[in-house]
């Protein structure tokens, strides 16, 4: 298997960047910094939004919410969508906790329960095993903080899609980024992509449906809009950035 270096986990700052030694496959415009809560294996239409922006800002200071993409993707089984979610702890009080220090919940088996269903879904995939050792070393690291194991994911997907997108991280809570201050030079804008997905609408959420051109699936003969990033990338690999729109 080709090797591919992969970033882990480190403490929480408030800024961080990302370096990559490959060229991006995307045209960026230097006018929108987009501001987003941290997703557990975002859906495709989450990296779709990223190929105009020039940063993206990632919520910290906001409360927890639950049943959304912070703690669950969707992917593609024999038996239709099927959730996955990572429990966290104290779930009925984590509404009162800040995004940024929402602990994952280990005392349930919920690793093994992804890893094989991953496994059973796209295991006969054609990229399955050329991205499971990266995906499986960042589980087994176990880092305490949701946020910490949203944030190695998505450097990696970063990487496999060629994205070099600078990442910042919130220090304090906007209720609206339309008349925040820019950090950058004039020009550029605010793009407030906070709840912009939710997987209770996946099936009506325009987002999802025009974000990616449609591929072969493993499952189905009609393509299934909204689902997780890794259903393209085990698809797809190494092209899977040319589909995004």
């Amino acid at each position: 298997m080709q090797e591919l270096k992969v970033p882990y986990p480190t403490p929480l700052q408030f800024e961080t960047r990302l370096s990559f030694i490959a060229c991006s496959q995307h045209q960026t415009f230097s006018s929108m910094l987009l501001v987003s809560e941290s997703q557990y294996h975002p859906p495709l239409a989450f990296f779709s939004q990223l190929l105009g922006a020039q940063e993206l800002w990632l919520e910290t200071q906001e409360h927890y919410r639950k049943q959304t993409y912070r703690n669950r993707c969707l992917i593609l089984t024999a038996q239709g969508v099927k959730p996955l979610t990572v429990p966290v702890v104290d779930g009925n009080r984590s509404e009162k906790v800040l995004t940024s220090t929402i602990e994952i919940d280990y005392r349930q088996n919920w690793i093994h329960q992804h890893w094989r269903t991953l496994q059973t879904a796209y295991g006969g995939t054609p990229y399955f095993e050329y991205y499971a050792d990266y995906l499986h070393d960042i589980y087994v690291e176990k880092p305490q903080l949701l946020f910490e194991l949203n944030l190695a994911f998505l450097r990696f997907y970063l990487r496999c899609l060629r994205l070099p997108l600078p990442i910042h991280l919130t220090t304090e809570y906007l209720p609206s980024y339309s008349a925040a201050p820019l950090p950058t030079s004039t020009g550029t804008v605010w793009q407030d992509r906070r709840d912009w997905l939710t997987p209770k609408a996946r099936e009506n959420a325009k987002p999802d449906r025009t974000s990616v051109r449609p591929y072969s699936q493993t499952f189905g003969k009609d393509f299934v809009p909204g689902l997780s990033i890794l259903d393209l990338l085990f698809m797809q690999g190494p092209a899977a950035g040319s589909f995004l729109a």
